[in-house]
């Protein structure tokens, strides 16, 4: 099972990363925060300093089409804002 998704790359997000130095990913659902914090510091070789985690709940969507009311919904998702330590930096385009 693989703990990071991948980088949520938004407005919102950027500006935290270069101001604050805190870094978004999607993670899976089960992880925790310390496995949260070891995956990241595995794969990118920075010093964390603070994990905060954000789960969001499934959409639940309506349709209605000609064959009856379709009910659907999208799948629950997690969010980790990583703080990292003064100095250190993740580069999301280095490998694209």
């Amino acid at each position: 099972m693989s703990i990071l998704i991948k980088p949520v790359i938004t407005e919102k997000a950027t500006t935290a990363s270069e101001l604050s130095n805190r870094y978004t990913f999607l993670v899976a659902t089960k992880a925790n925060k310390v496995e949260i914090k070891k995956a990241v510091e595995a794969a990118y070789g920075v010093t964390v300093q603070k994990v905060r985690t954000l789960n969001y709940g499934p959409e639940r969507k309506v349709r209605y089409t000609k064959t009856g009311i379709q009910r659907g919904k999208t799948n629950a998702t997690k969010k980790a804002i990583v703080q990292v330590a003064e100095g250190d930096t993740i580069d999301f385009y280095n490998n694209l």
